[in-house]
């Protein structure tokens, strides 16, 4: 297994942390980061959209305190996995399926690792989507944590009918992997202030993530493509559809939340038999990136709800 570049100056996780190269079924290379101490079971961890490796050393920091091991992933698309070729500052997925094979390279690294079962999943956002369709599709999983899950976006109805028109349009003239306008064009990541972010409240925590993508451009991303978007309300509108599956659920949402849909969430939520959702008060779309305080609260309960 090829050893992946793995930026520990930016990190704050355990000090037996590693990259390796990992090759999905259908050919693409993806990036995966490991913790692997921990005899109490393995966290396999879902990144969101733009995100990497190393903003997720801090979480597996917390879990291996508790004796629990910890992977996660650069989706295709994103971090050093690969991009699209005219323009790796867009993100793009044809289909929620091709992600799919991404977790399903991370499961056989689990299993060649021989890391601890049971596995636990912690997803976030764009990945929390993804997570849906893990568990509604797989038994992998014991118990499930969703932090701002992208069930839906908080679209006024015009838009959502413009979005759906571009973007459907797009995907059948070939032109999925051109950049949806409008969505937050973001070539200088690192260059965003604080004030106004729809992030995190907590300031250190901002500059902790522009750092990582300062002194490692490479991870940066900007806009979505066509592509992206259109796969995304397929994909929410497919697991909309499917029943929720058996399999304990704790759902974190902060209450100044404006990426992703609320709305979406709570109706999700009311139709899991067994789970909780629990909102952070003045939390905003990274509720795990928050203070301090509110960071070891969370883990606390994320924690306690992985090995109750």
């Amino acid at each position: 297994m090829e050893t992946a570049p793995f930026f520990e100056t930016v990190m704050d996780g355990p000090p037996d942390g590693r990259a390796v190269w990992l090759t999905t079924s259908d050919g693409v290379r993806i990036r995966a980061g490991l913790w692997p101490e921990g005899t109490r079971g393995t966290v396999l961890i879902f990144p969101g959209r733009t995100e990497y490796v190393e903003k997720y050393s801090d979480a597996a920091r917390h879990f291996q305190a508790a004796g629990l091991a910890s992977v996660t992933v650069d989706w295709r698309g994103q971090g050093l996995t690969t991009r699209p070729q005219h323009d790796r500052m867009l993100g793009h997925v044809n289909n929620y399926s091709e992600f799919q094979r991404d977790v399903d390279a991370l499961l056989a690294l689990c299993g060649s690792e021989d890391l601890p079962r049971p596995y636990y999943l912690l997803a976030h956002s764009m990945g929390g989507l993804i997570g849906l369709g893990a568990v509604q599709d797989r038994t992998d999983f014991a118990r499930v944590v969703f932090s701002s899950p992208l069930w839906g976006l908080p679209l006024p109805p015009h838009m959502r009918i413009l979005a759906l028109t571009l973007s459907s349009a797009a995907a059948m003239l070939r032109m999925g992997e051109q950049g949806a306008p409008a969505s937050g064009k973001n070539a200088d990541p690192a260059g965003q202030p604080f004030e106004g972010n729809l992030l995190t409240n907590d300031p250190e925590m901002f500059a902790w993530m522009k750092r990582q993508i300062t002194e490692h451009p490479d991870l940066a991303l900007g806009a979505p493509t066509l592509g992206w978007l259109w796969a995304t309300f397929r994909e929410m509108h497919h697991r909309a559809r499917q029943a929720a599956p058996a399999i304990p659920c704790l759902t974190l949402l902060g209450s100044d939340e404006d990426i992703v849909d609320p709305d979406a969430i709570h109706v999700r939520m009311g139709s899991w038999p067994g789970s909780r959702l629990e909102m952070v008060p003045g939390g905003r779309h990274e509720t795990l990136m928050e203070d301090a305080a509110t960071r070891g609260r969370l883990y606390d309960q994320i924690i306690a709800h992985f090995l109750d």
